[in-house]
């Protein structure tokens, strides 16, 4: 495994596309997307659910089995290393020293047998070599880092024993306890109350900041984008629409399918107002249409996005939009 260079990217994917084979039909849950993150950017990759966001994320982790998924990408790579050209004693030196993930549901994503030291000392064993002790007093710091109270008795804790928020800080932990390069976030204040969500947010920044991480966090809520990251990815259908900094995205948003979500936030002015919605569902990934894939529910498209898909271009500022209405 060759060492990365200090100019390349954290993360690298160019043209990636994800399908899923079944009796019905193909799934095609990603469908050409391109991304990057430098080394201590926080990326935003928004959209509805099914757009292909944790698929994407997954894909450069290597944590779709495949088969049954066919991942095929130009460029698929963390810190420079190739991951589908990758042998597995790479990826598992890749996962959790390079790149760590915290999944959307805890409480699925913790073994329920082992107890939440038991799994995080493991970790620990396995990727920094320590030993049982070691590991034990590494796994009870890292529980105090995240701020969890009674460290000790979560420790001892199986996952079912604990809240959804004392889980993922124990998953946030587990995922910091090799030092990753890069966190991948899917998702992770869902099922959360609003006051457990926003410390779990600025446990997450505060930790980037601290140690130099890259971050993308994957979401469907756009509040969350606004307060963590610096740049966004806007997905559809599997396809990349948009790409911006973040204040670009809520200033001037440039593709209709980001005018539609950011519409669609329910207003903080108080009083009575109907709220915007999207009109019409997330396109079938077994079945996508042809040309752009949010034509059928865009009220600016016309004959040309109905038959040619658009493609995603550059503008002078570094904004790229999939969008024949758009001129970059």
């Amino acid at each position: 495994m060759t060492a990365p260079s200090a100019a390349e990217p954290l993360v690298e994917i160019r043209d990636l596309h994800v399908a899923f084979p079944q009796f019905e039909g193909t799934v095609h849950a990603v469908r050409g997307v391109s991304l990057h993150l430098a080394p201590g950017e926080s990326l935003g990759i928004v959209g509805e659910s099914g757009s292909g966001k944790s698929v994407s994320c997954m894909a450069v982790m290597r944590l779709l089995r495949s088969p049954p998924a066919q991942i095929s990408a130009d460029r698929l790579a963390l810190e420079g290393i190739d991951v589908m050209a990758a042998g597995k004693d790479d990826l598992t030196r890749l996962r959790g020293r390079a790149a760590a993930m915290i999944f959307q549901d805890p409480m699925t994503a913790f073994d329920p047998v082992f107890t939440i030291g038991q799994q995080i000392a493991e970790t620990l064993r396995l990727h920094r070599e320590m030993g049982r002790r070691a590991a034990r007093d590494e796994a009870l710091n890292l529980l105090r880092r995240v701020e969890i109270r009674n460290p000790e008795a979560v420790l001892e804790s199986y996952p079912h024993q604990l809240s959804g928020g004392m889980l993922q800080r124990a998953m946030i932990a587990m995922a910091l306890s090799c030092h990753p390069r890069v966190l991948f976030a899917d998702e992770p204040t869902t099922a959360l109350d609003v006051t457990v969500q926003a410390q779990i947010l600025q446990l997450i920044k505060d930790l980037q900041a601290e140690l130099g991480m890259g971050l993308i966090m994957v979401t469907h809520d756009m509040g969350v984008v606004a307060e963590t990251v610096d740049r966004v990815v806007v997905m559809y259908g599997g396809q990349v629409m948009e790409q911006a900094g973040v204040i670009d995205i809520f200033e001037r948003p440039a593709h209709p399918y980001t005018r539609a979500l950011l519409a669609s936030i329910p207003g903080q002015e108080g009083g009575r107002r109907r709220l915007t919605e999207i009109p019409g569902g997330s396109p079938d990934p077994s079945d996508p249409p042809g040309g752009c894939p949010f034509h059928p529910r865009c009220p600016e498209a016309d004959a040309r996005c109905a038959a040619e898909a658009p493609p995603l271009l550059t503008g002078a500022d570094g904004r790229q939009t999939a969008c024949w209405r758009v001129t970059p």
